[in-house]
């Protein structure tokens, strides 16, 4: 004690230099640590960059930014998702209320099918007689099976834009529209009015199936092709189906009279028919126009909503 006494000052330097010296020690075991992680890490990223180098494509080099190029085309297709837009607008469902009230329903379907009734005639289209435009089922109810209302609303929708589409391009005739079965009353309705194949839905959107079969000449069909593919909304025409249509009308009254450009109900004309002047040494070109049925199988593209 008698020498710490003497050398109180040496022992209480020696005491703060161990201390500093352990302080020291730690700190730099604590640095190598964070040092050894760090450079593992280091590792890691240079790997992850090896392995990016050698892939095909790569991320690219000083001369080729693969990675800036990426993120444009990405832009470019957001773009272009975004102006293919307009022709995946919904169609509105009649009547367009949520939850479709029975009552509400038979009403708009009531006056949906006059309406298109009328838009027919306005046209010169000849309709079957007391056509439903395939709602034959539940024209007469007033009450609908369970769970149904939402998708017929739908659907008798998307029956008023088809129609439209084929009034617009004045055809000849309707002889029918068919559409897939979403109800339990479907099943009394008559065969005609549906498709077997049934609506498909995927991670993007549900497709669903018509199929429509009229009678017109070669121009209507054109207008008919070319609504559809210039509607606002998605159809896509699956196939087309064409044979002569011969004498009898959809309506059963044998009507032969449906030159091009004729309405039903207008007095008979005949069918066109140019001669051309016999070239020198040549045959009379005769060009008969004909009245056509068509049947066209369409697809309906909706896309689903974002979740």
């Amino acid at each position: 004690m008698g020498w710490i006494k003497r050398n109180l000052f040496f022992v209480i330097g020696g005491v703060i230099a161990f201390g500093l010296l352990g302080a020291a020690g730690f700190y730099i075991y604590k640095n190598w640590t964070k040092n050894s992680e760090v450079y593992d890490k280091l590792g890691e990223v240079v790997g992850n960059l090896q392995t990016l180098a050698q892939q095909n494509p790569s991320p690219g080099n000083e001369k080729i930014n693969n990675t800036a190029i990426a993120r444009e085309q990405e832009k470019q297709l957001k773009a272009w998702n975004a102006s293919v837009k307009k022709y995946f607008r919904p169609i509105a469902a009649i009547p367009a209320e949520i939850p479709v009230q029975s009552e509400s329903y038979a009403a708009g379907l009531r006056l949906t099918v006059d309406q298109l009734q009328h838009e027919a005639n306005d046209a010169g289209v000849t309709l079957p007689p007391k056509y439903d435009f395939s709602f034959t089922a539940q024209r007469p109810l007033v009450k609908f099976a369970p769970g149904s209302l939402e998708p017929l609303a739908v659907q008798l929708g998307e029956v008023k834009m088809i129609c439209e589409v084929l009034f617009a391009a004045r055809i000849n005739a309707l002889d029918g529209i068919q559409r897939v079965r979403v109800s339990a009353d479907d099943a009394s309705g008559p065969q005609s009015d549906y498709l077997a194949q049934p609506a498909v839905t995927n991670d993007i959107a549900s497709i669903t199936p018509y199929a429509v079969t009229f009678r017109c000449f070669t121009p209507e069909l054109a207008r008919v092709i070319s609504g559809f593919a210039t509607c606002s909304n998605a159809f896509i025409i699956k196939s087309v189906s064409v044979q002569p249509a011969g004498a009898t009308s959809p309506a059963g009254s044998g009507d032969a009279s449906l030159a091009p450009g004729a309405n039903p109900g207008q007095p008979p004309a005949a069918a066109a028919v140019s001669p051309a002047a016999p070239g020198k040494g040549g045959l009379q070109t005769v060009l008969k126009e004909q009245l056509l049925r068509a049947r066209l199988e369409l697809e309906l593209v909706k896309l689903l909503p974002k979740s």
